[in-house]
C-alpha cells in the first residue's frame, strides 16, 4: 500500500480545479483507495484532491523569497535607465513625474495581489431541467455572493453513476473597492482563462454517503418499530403488573380503536393551534442564512399561544367539560395522531419533489425510503406558514403539558382523590416548567439540528406530534393505575435534582446561545476559545469545559427526577430515561462527527482540553 505524504490536520497549498492556482488548505482525511485527499480551502469549501495537486508549503516559501529578491534589482535598472535618459539639469516637474510613477507601480502590484489573493465563494445556480446544484451542508456559514448578471452560468449534469454531482465556483478580490475595468487588463495575464472579471470552474463534488440510522434499512425498520412500540407501552400502562417480562394485551379491534370523533377532536386541536400561530402578536426574528444567503422570517409567539391554550381549557373546565374522555380513549387518540403524521409525512414528501435542489435538506440522500424518513425538504411551507417550526413547538409539545392535565385529573377520579398525589403533581410540575422553558427560549430553536440540518419527514413529525405527547407523558398515565406515595425527605431529593438539571441545562443553552449571538459581548470577555479555520471560535471554558455537552447532561438529570416520583416497582416509567439517554449518545455522535469534519484540527485541540462528552469522569 502506497504511503501518504501528508498527514490529517496538516496546512499545504492545493490546486484550485480548473485552473493552475494554488490556495492554502488543511488535510482533513485520505482515502487509501483512492488515493485522494480532502482538503478544506479557508472559505470552508471541502474538495477531494490528487496527491499531484497538493503541495507543501515550503516550495512556494521559495519561490516567494525568488521573486521578492529579483523585484528590487528590476527597480534599481528602470531607475537608472530613467536617469540616464535625462540629459544636464531635471526640469522642476521631473520629480513629481516620477514619484506618481512609483506611486502607480505600487497601485498596479497592488492590484495584482489582489487578484491573486481570491475568495472561493460557491455560485447558487436557478436550477433548470434535469441540473440541479450542489450547496454546503452548513448554510449558517455561507455567505452572499454578489453576482453580475453578465457572468455565464454552465449547466450542470449528473454524472451516470449518480454518486457525483457538479457546482460553480467563482474568484473574486477580497477588497471590492478595485475597478473593474482596471482588473480586467490584469486578470487577462494572470488568469489564463478568458478575460472575464469573474471566472467559473466545474467542481464534481461526492453526494452525501454516510447515512443515519442504519440508512435505508434502519429508516425502515423505525418506521415500524416506532408506531409498535407505542403501542406496547400503553398497554402495558394499563395492566395491574405493567412488568416487561409479561406478555402485553392484545391490540382491541381496528373498530373500537377507530373513532371520527375522537380523529375530529385531535384535527381541531391542530388547526386550533395553528390559528394560534397565525396570530400577528410577537416579534418576528430572522433564521440562520440558507444556502442562497436568504434568511427565513418566524414569528415568535409559542408562548403566547400555550397562554391561549391554558384559558380555553380553564374555560373548559369552568363550563363543565369533561376531559376524563381523553384518557378513556387514549389509545384512539394515539391512533388518531398516527395516522395523521403518517398522512402529513406523505404530503411533505410529495410537496419536496417541486421544491428546488437548494431547498433541499443536507441530510437527504436521494433515496426515497430514507429521504421520506428523515425529511427531503429543508423549510417546508404554505406562503408564509412554515410547517415544520410550526410542529417543533405547537402541537405536541403544548399537547404534552394538556395530556398531563388530563392524567391528573383522572388519577383523582380513579383513585377517588379529593387531591391529586404529591408524585403526580411532582411530575405535572417539573414537565411543565420544561414546556414552559422552551416556549420562552423559542428563538433558541432557530439554531438547533432539527431546524438548521434535518429536513420534514416521518421522523420529525412523528416525533413531534405522536411520540411527545403519547410518550413523554408515560409518567404520568402510568401514575392513574399504579400509584405511589412519595415520603417528603425523598420528594425534597427529587426536587434538589430537577432543579440541579435545569440550571445546567438552562445555563448552558443560555450561554451557548449568546456566544452564537454577539461573540464579543463583554460578558462573554472571562470565556476562553479556541479559533476554527471556518472563522468562528469554540468555547473552551465555563459549562462547555466542564464537558463537551453539558445540555444533554442536564437533560438526562432532569428526566430522572421525572420519574423518580414512579417508585422503583417496574422500569417502565424510566423508559423514557433509557430512550432519552440512547437518543442523546446518538445526537452526541453525531455532532462530534459534524464538528470533527468542520471544524478539524480545531476541533481535536478541544477535544483534548475537554475529554469528557457528556458525564465528567465517566463518557
Amino acid at each position: 500500500m502506497p504511503s501518504r505524504k501528508f498527514a490529517e490536520g496538516e496546512v499545504v497549498r492545493g490546486r484550485w480545479p480548473g485552473s493552475s492556482l494554488y490556495y492554502e488548505v488543511e488535510i482533513l482525511s485520505h482515502d487509501s483507495k483512492s488515493q485522494l485527499y480532502t482538503v478544506k480551502y479557508k472559505d470552508g469549501t471541502e474538495l477531494e484532491l490528487k496527491e499531484s495537486d497538493v503541495k507543501p508549503l515550503k516550495s512556494f516559501k521559495q519561490r516567494k523569497s525568488g521573486s521578492t529578491s529579483s523585484s528590487p534589482s528590476r527597480r534599481r535598472g528602470s531607475r537608472s535607465r530613467s536617469r540616464s535618459r535625462s540629459p544636464g539639469r531635471a526640469p522642476k516637474g521631473s520629480r513629481r513625474s516620477a514619484s506618481a510613477s512609483h506611486q502607480a507601480d505600487i497601485k498596479e502590484k497592488e492590484a495584482r495581489r489582489e487578484i491573486l489573493q481570491v475568495k472561493l465563494t460557491p455560485l447558487v445556480l436557478k436550477p433548470f431541467g434535469n441540473s440541479i446544484n450542489v450547496y454546503n451542508g452548513e448554510p449558517e456559514h455561507m455567505e452572499r455572493n454578489d453576482i453580475s448578471h453578465k457572468t455565464k452560468q454552465e449547466r450542470i449534469i449528473l454524472s451516470p453513476e449518480g454518486s457525483y454531482t457538479a457546482t460553480q465556483y467563482s474568484l473574486r478580490p477580497r477588497r471590492e473597492e478595485v475597478k473593474v475595468k482596471e482588473v480586467e487588463s490584469k486578470e487577462q495575464k494572470l488568469v489564463p482563462r478568458g478575460p472575464a472579471p469573474l471566472e467559473t470552474f466545474q467542481v464534481t463534488t461526492p453526494q452525501r454517503k454516510d447515512l443515519e440510522f442504519g440508512g435505508v434499512p434502519g429508516a425502515f425498520l423505525i418506521m415500524l418499530g416506532l408506531p409498535a412500540t407505542l403501542f406496547l407501552l400503553l398497554l402495558q400502562c394499563r395492566q395491574k403488573d405493567p412488568s416487561l417480562l409479561t406478555f402485553p394485551p392484545p391490540l382491541p379491534a381496528l373498530d373500537q380503536l377507530w373513532e371520527t370523533r375522537v380523529c375530529g377532536i385531535y384535527l381541531l386541536w391542530f388547526f386550533v393551534q395553528a390559528l394560534f400561530y397565525l396570530l400577528p402578536i410577537g416579534k418576528v426574528v430572522e433564521g440562520t442564512p440558507l444556502v442562497d444567503g436568504r434568511r427565513l422570517k418566524y414569528r415568535l409567539n409559542g408562548f403566547y399561544a400555550f397562554v391561549l391554550t391554558s384559558a380555553a381549557v380553564g374555560a373548559s373546565l369552568f363550563w363543565g367539560m369533561e376531559l376524563h374522555y381523553v384518557y378513556t380513549h387514549f389509545l384512539q387518540f394515539a391512533l388518531a395522531a398516527v395516522l395523521f403524521s403518517v398522512l402529513l409525512s406523505v404530503y411533505l414528501y410529495a410537496h419536496s419533489l417541486k421544491a428546488p435542489r437548494d431547498e433541499l435538506s443536507p441530510a437527504s440522500s436521494g433515496n426515497a425510503v430514507y429521504d421520506f424518513f428523515i425529511g427531503r425538504e429543508l423549510n417546508p411551507r404554505i406562503g408564509a406558514f412554515d410547517l415544520k417550526y410550526f410542529c417543533e413547538l405547537r402541537p405536541g409539545l403544548i399537547g404534552w403539558v394538556v395530556v398531563n392535565l388530563v392524567m391528573l385529573l383522572a388519577e383523582m377520579k380513579v383513585q377517588e382523590r379529593d387531591v391529586p398525589s404529591l408524585a403526580m403533581v411532582l411530575v405535572n410540575s417539573f414537565q411543565l416548567l420544561y414546556v414552559v422553558d422552551a416556549l420562552w427560549n423559542e428563538e433558541a430553536l432557530l439554531t438547533t439540528m432539527d431546524i438548521v440540518h434535518d429536513g420534514f419527514g416521518f421522523m420529525l413529525a412523528f416525533g413531534d406530534l405522536v411520540w411527545v405527547p403519547f410518550t413523554y407523558s408515560l409518567q404520568a398515565f402510568y401514575l392513574v393505575s399504579h400509584p405511589h406515595d412519595l415520603s417528603w425527605p425523598f420528594a425534597s431529593f427529587i426536587i434538589a435534582l430537577k432543579l440541579c438539571g435545569y440550571v445546567i441545562f438552562r445555563c448552558a443553552n443560555s450561554q451557548k446561545n449568546a456566544f452564537r449571538k454577539n461573540p464579543s459581548d463583554p460578558k462573554l470577555a472571562h470565556l476562553k476559545t479556541i479559533h476554527t479555520s471556518t472563522g468562528k471560535s469554540l468555547l473552551v471554558s465555563g459549562w462547555w469545559g466542564f464537558v463537551r455537552h453539558p445540555n444533554y447532561l442536564g437533560d438526562l438529570i432532569m428526566a430522572l427526577a421525572w420519574s423518580l416520583p414512579c417508585g422503583f416497582n417496574h422500569v417502565l416509567p424510566y423508559f423514557y430515561v433509557i430512550y432519552f439517554t440512547m437518543l442523546l449518545v446518538h445526537r452526541e455522535a453525531r455532532d462530534e462527527h459534524q464538528c470533527k469534519r468542520k471544524y478539524g484540527l480545531a476541533w481535536e485541540k478541544y477535544c483534548q482540553r475537554v475529554p469528557y462528552r457528556i458525564f465528567p469522569y465517566v463518557y
